[in-house]
């Protein structure tokens, strides 16, 4: 079976772009894309800000989902300016994770769905799969 993982926090782009932030698959769970929006939907100027709220988004699917950062066992991000944002992004990852590292790959991209954005962040978490031992 397939459970739909919906903070209250995105339910307006549940119902106005019709795909769920996260869906559980026994163990496995797979978040969609993740922006760093602001609360009223705007992008920051400051990269760092936009990054963080990406990771916070992120870790608001994996609560809902009964989750944590350590529960991630990849991740995939899509970057406009990759070589000018990478070390900024990296920094403010390292807020949310920490080793033992999960998988990771980074892709530079020319655009993403929200105009202005600078990442998207998707995620794979398993339950019972944390990289630390704890879940």
């Amino acid at each position: 079976s397939r459970d739909i993982i919906l903070p209250d926090s995105s339910r307006g782009a549940y119902d106005a772009f019709h795909f769920a932030p996260g869906v559980r698959v026994g163990d496995l769970v797979v978040l969609s894309g993740q922006i760093g929006t602001t609360a009223s939907g705007q992008i920051p100027k400051d990269a760092a800000e936009e990054f963080r709220n990406a990771w916070n988004a992120v870790g608001a699917v994996l609560n809902a989902a009964g989750l944590n950062f350590d529960a991630i066992v990849e991740y995939t991000t899509f970057h406009v300016g990759l070589r000018e944002h990478l070390a900024t992004f990296m920094k403010v990852r390292d807020e949310f994770i920490q080793e033992p590292w999960p998988a990771w790959t980074a892709i530079g991209v020319s655009e993403l769905a929200v105009p202005g954005a600078r990442v998207e962040i998707r995620v794979m978490a398993k339950r019972g799969a944390s990289l630390r031992g704890d879940t």
